[in-house]
């Protein structure tokens, strides 16, 4: 071999040796890129793991808690309607009282309600025709009790139930509805009291 095929040879040998070099260390940072791409990509992973689980878990609280809204909402609704149902049934029962019993409520109601005043008490056509023989002083007794005069108007008044005073132009509405209606939130909270209490 002649000293140009061996310096030929030579070049040759060592830029194989310089391009192997190269190539090692090539794939050693390429080793590294890789290694460090793929804990980049697991944290990545982990990350985005946890955020959904996250997520996740906060949308089946807010599920749970809209659930827990809806059966709170849904059993209140009913318990206002059993006590609507109740106190209905109560007003319809006291509308068909037989004649003595709902007399006897009106006497307690005027005990109640008569002022110590000149007064006029008011009807319906219905009380009217089937009021009992005497109640008329039963209705003078108690406003004197009072300290007041009551004298009953023979004209009927359009309602049903009860009595309306009327005290110098000015009525006083003691129908049972208008009683019902004034006293609902009470009563709405004693018949709560007692079913569910």
């Amino acid at each position: 071999m002649s000293g140009l095929d061996k310096m030929k040879s030579q070049i040759l040998d060592e830029a194989t040796h310089s391009a192997e070099v190269k190539i090692a260390e090539a794939k050693a940072k390429a080793e590294v890129i890789l290694k460090d791409a793929r804990a980049e990509a697991a944290a990545q992973v982990e990350k985005i793991s946890n955020k959904a689980q996250a997520d996740v878990d906060n949308y089946a609280q807010r599920i749970a808690s809209s659930c827990d809204m809806q059966r709170k909402q849904a059993i209140l609704r009913a318990k206002q309607e059993v006590i609507a149902d109740v106190l209905d049934k109560a007003y319809d029962r006291i509308m068909n009282l037989d004649t003595e019993a709902y007399f006897e409520m009106i006497q307690k109601m005027l005990e109640e309600y008569v002022l110590p005043e000149e007064g006029v008490i008011c009807f319906s056509a219905e009380d009217l025709e089937r009021m009992p023989a005497g109640f008329e002083a039963v209705i003078q007794k108690t406003a004197a009790g009072k300290g007041g005069a009551l004298s009953l108007s023979r004209d009927a008044k359009e309602m049903k139930g009860g009595f309306i005073l009327v005290y110098g132009g000015i009525e006083e509405n003691c129908t049972i509805k208008a009683l019902f209606d004034a006293k609902r939130d009470e009563l709405s909270d004693k018949v709560h009291g007692l079913l569910f209490g």
